[in-house]
């Protein structure tokens, strides 16, 4: 089997992204003394992207692409795209919660401080590379290189880190309004991730109807079912006339980590994250669909 070697910049942005993410949970496992489920996640976060990465390098390196089982104008970008997003989840993860108020001894806390930077470089390098790989005007790509691929990828991260806020502990079964938010959360996500999947699996030609009609009009309802969760959310957890708390209570300021009410916040700014990223998810599949029109 040939070995395919042609350097240019994405591969060596690759191999940088390789190297420290390798480094970033190497160093955690070995004197991080991570004792908090967080540091499970952050070592996810970085062993996922490496080994991720080693894959995609390795495809190419041989020429498997025409092989795999996936499609290979869209699998590495979203791969990058999402690597990037939990690389720099666990760049604000892992020093909120092992270095914020840590009073261990100075060697443990010198191997999180480099995991921490060490983090942080390969989310520049998983940005790097998304910056590289993505579609330029004009030219012919996979759907996930183009602006409403990364932007379903964005949506389907943000939901995730939404779901880990409103579950440890439960958030929203303190009223029906609070439900329906959970559901909104739930929807999107799980038809944004059914998109990626398919175009992945360049599936969406079995579609029994045209799949940017379909695209413009699963956004314009993620955006309506979105705005109502960016309204709703904050009216029934800070609203005092709800049962709400707009108050930071005193404690949150020496817990370790996010308290209860920073989780509420998180989740509030989030939601209007997403709102705007499927308002721009919008706008772009409706272009897409005047353009094929």
């Amino acid at each position: 089997m040939a070995v395919v070697l042609h350097s240019s910049p994405l591969l060596w942005t690759r191999l940088a992204a390789l190297i420290f993410s390798c480094v970033a949970f190497s160093v955690a496992v070995h004197g991080g003394r991570l004792d908090h489920g967080t540091g499970d996640w952050c070592i996810f976060c970085w062993a996922f992207s490496f080994a991720g990465t080693l894959l995609v390098i390795l495809v190419e390196l041989f020429g498997l692409q025409t092989r795999a089982p996936v499609s290979w104008k869209n699998f590495p970008i979203t791969f990058a795209c999402y690597a990037a997003l939990l690389c720099l989840s666990a760049s604000i993860i892992f020093p909120l919660y092992y270095l914020k108020g840590s009073f261990g001894p100075s060697e443990i806390r010198d191997y999180r401080i480099v995991s921490t930077v060490f983090s942080c470089l390969a989310t520049i390098a998983y940005i790097t590379e998304v910056s590289i790989s993505k579609a330029r005007p004009g030219e012919v790509a996979g759907y996930m290189a183009t602006a409403p691929g990364l932007l379903k990828v964005c949506e389907t991260f943000v939901a995730c880190i939404i779901f880990v806020f409103v579950t440890d502990p439960v958030l929203y079964d303190r009223h029906d309004a609070l439900k329906y938010c959970m559901s909104v959360y739930c929807i999107c996500f799980i038809l944004s991730a059914v998109i990626i999947l398919l175009c992945i699996g360049e599936c969406t030609g079995c579609l029994p109807f045209p799949f940017a009609r379909f695209l413009s009009a699963y956004a314009l309802l993620a955006v309506v079912l979105y705005l109502s969760a960016t309204i709703i959310w904050p009216i029934f957890n800070f609203d005092p006339k709800n049962g709400g708390n707009k108050n930071r209570p005193s404690n949150c300021s020496t817990a370790r980590g996010l308290c209860t009410w920073d989780k509420y916040m998180a989740v509030a700014v989030l939601t209007a994250v997403n709102f705007i990223l499927y308002l721009a998810d919008l706008i772009y599949s409706s272009r897409l669909v005047f353009v094929s029109a």
